[in-house]
């Protein structure tokens, strides 16, 4: 089956009826969990940003808290999970300042954990975030970006 582009889906979806709408929307999220996230987020939270970060971050704190931290490995293992999910996160919401919050949110975290010294790997993963963070602050506005760069700095220490 050849996938069609994003253009010839939109020139479709404009001749169909509201009901044949619904039902497609509803069909593509029992396929795929992403979709149904997407979907949730698009109907429920978008109105909502704040809600939705504090949403989040409170999902962040708890995974970090449920991690497992018998070995370093099981902790870089939860650590790029919980990351894979925060991205997946920051997707579905396409804001810089949600971005710039979840991400700080999460070094946060991980540098709480205390496993951030104990392996390079860990620390090249901050690190990376520390830089993806910096560059999403430039994109905010001026009064934004001096509030989350003095955050940033709290936590290079």
């Amino acid at each position: 089956m050849i996938t069609a582009t994003v253009k010839q889906l939109k020139d479709e979806l404009k001749h169909k009826e509201k009901e044949d709408l619904i039902e497609l929307c509803l069909s593509m999220a029992k396929f795929k969990k992403d979709t149904k996230e997407l979907l949730t987020y698009l109907l429920f939270e978008a109105h909502d940003e704040e809600s939705y970060i504090s949403g989040v971050k409170a999902e962040i704190t708890e995974d970090f808290m449920d991690m497992n931290t018998s070995s370093v490995y099981y902790v870089k293992k939860s650590a790029r999970k919980i990351l894979r999910n925060t991205k997946k996160y920051i997707r579905y919401s396409k804001q810089k300042r949600t971005e710039v919050e979840l991400l700080l949110h999460y070094c946060s975290e991980l540098d709480e954990s205390g496993f951030v010294n104990k392996s390079i790997p860990l620390k090249n993963l901050y690190l990376r975030q520390i830089q993806i963070i910096r560059k999403s602050i430039n994109a905010l506005h001026a009064d934004l970006q001096h509030d989350y760069e003095l955050e940033l700095e709290g936590l290079l220490h």
